[in-house]
């Protein structure tokens, strides 16, 4: 363990303790309100990047909020209109969601997970509201305040 120094034990525990706040906010606003479903498995591995590496440009509010939006739209879109095998379906929809979250400089690896969710759970446009703007925005949130204001690192990247 070579990185078991004061700093870096604080960053990972700050960490830790943000992804559990917000993956708890999501939590009871989906199941503890009537507002509907702000929580999706996606988001796990969003706080990954956001609050353990939030230098990295896969970290960026761009990146987060469009790569998510992006590619769940092409998981509705391959779900709606493209009358294909699952497993081909799927599979193009990642696919495609990958180059178009590099075409647009706005990848964020773990929206490249949002096709099979999407596609696998048979969710309607609804989904791009909430969870995907909904939850993208409550997850920005905390990790603006995480970065910005309690870290006082330059977040988000100019």
């Amino acid at each position: 363990m070579t990185n078991l120094n004061k700093d870096n034990i604080f960053k990972a525990f700050l960490a830790g303790l943000f992804s559990c706040i917000t993956i708890g906010v999501l939590t009871l606003l989906t199941y503890k309100t009537s507002l509907g479903l702000f929580l999706m498995t996606s988001f796990g591995s969003s706080m990954v990047l956001l609050y353990g590496f939030p230098e990295n440009p896969f970290a960026q509010p761009k990146n987060i909020f469009f790569g998510h939006l992006l590619t769940a739209f092409i998981g509705v879109l391959f779900l709606n209109y493209i009358p294909l095998p699952l497993f081909i379906n799927v599979a193009l929809a990642v696919g495609v969601g990958i180059f178009f979250m590099m075409i647009f400089n706005i990848v964020h690896p773990p929206a490249g997970a949002n096709p099979i969710i999407v596609i696998i759970g048979g969710v309607s446009y609804e989904y791009l509201i909430n969870p995907i703007i909904f939850g993208s925005l409550i997850v920005l949130f905390f990790g603006i305040v995480l970065n910005k204001f309690i870290l006082k690192k330059n977040y988000p990247l100019k």
